[in-house]
């Protein structure tokens, strides 16, 4: 499908650094995770990896096939037009070689972010990371394409590969998907939300009826007295959902030598004053601090717990 979309949208998915993985997890939880997509021009599928060390994001997609890819955050690609893009695809898992998954890996990433050749240790050291150099790739092919041209969410999204009213109405041909029932229990709120207070916009997601999540960068506010975020702008022909949902920030360098984000996951619920996403859950990501030494120390505060799932996964695999 990729080969016939405008060629703005290719180079989006070419020239984006980063993009943001939704995946669904056992209970209905949708989860946007920041991730580097590769794809070459014409290319069947949008790819993008993970460490075996860290393999949520392939668990889950391996376990609920049905994802979704926004290119939203434009930093480092030298795009200037606003352009925003969803893709909801059916993704498979590559898991069957890690050392040429890993070879791939250092491959492709010095080839697309070539600031951070310097940051990856050499060859031998690299085998003692093999938590993060053994990768699983996801390889994610296109099923409905939504594009905003200039990035704004009042404007109806040009569709391709879809009925536009299927996704208007909340009614889709294919079997509609029973959404998980709400997380509940006390809100959570603590120093970590503080990140929030640096981004104007955020990845909102949830799932849609037809089992395909929907994501859409929206602006929001932070109320830490309600324990609640404000979402401030509903998209257009994408109707809000009353159930589990997702907010995701996330920052990085143009040249990706640091990264941070942050996921709030939550109930997403309609009041008077508009839609509104209590916080059940807040869970850091992957980052990359800024400086050698920085991430030097987050490599060995995360190392062990990840080396452990690495050692556990390779047992399974055997």
């Amino acid at each position: 499908m990729t080969s016939t979309l405008p060629p703005e949208v290719r180079d989006a998915f070419e020239r984006f650094v980063t993009c943001e993985l939704t995946t669904v997890d056992a209970a209905k939880q949708p989860i946007t995770w920041p991730v580097t997509p590769y794809y070459g021009q014409g290319g069947p599928t949008i790819d993008v990896t993970t460490g075996l060390g860290y393999p949520k994001k392939a668990d889950d997609a391996q376990a609920h096939p049905s994802v979704a890819l926004l290119f939203s955050d434009p930093t480092g690609s030298g795009i200037d037009s606003g352009i925003k893009v969803l893709v909801q695809g059916t993704a498979t898992v590559d898991d069957e070689d890690l050392k040429a998954n890993a070879d791939r890996y250092y491959r492709e990433s010095i080839a697309k972010l070539p600031a951070t050749k310097k940051m990856h240790p050499p060859k031998p050291m690299r085998n003692l990371l093999n938590w993060y150099y053994a990768r699983l790739y996801i390889k994610v092919r296109p099923e409905r394409v939504f594009v905003w041209p200039k990035g704004n969410l009042a404007e109806e999204p040009v569709v391709h590969d879809a009925h536009l009213e299927e996704v208007r109405s909340g009614h889709a041909q294919e079997p509609v998907e029973p959404h998980g029932p709400p997380t509940g229990g006390k809100p959570t709120w603590d120093r970590r939300m503080d990140f929030l207070n640096e981004h104007d916009t955020g990845v909102l997601s949830w799932l849609g009826p037809d089992g395909f999540p929907i994501s859409v960068r929206v602006p929001f506010r932070p109320d830490a007295s309600s324990r609640e975020i404000a979402i401030e702008e509903e998209p257009a022909a994408l109707p809000l959902i009353e159930a589990r949902a997702c907010l995701t920030v996330h920052r990085h360098g143009p040249d990706f030598r640091w990264q941070r984000n942050m996921q709030v996951r939550g109930d997403l619920s309609r009041s008077a004053d508009g839609w509104r996403l209590v916080s059940r859950r807040v869970v850091g990501g992957f980052e990359l601090p800024e400086g050698r030494l920085g991430r030097f120390r987050d490599f060995v505060k995360k190392g062990p717990r990840f080396n452990r799932t690495y050692r556990r996964r390779l047992r399974e695999r055997a």
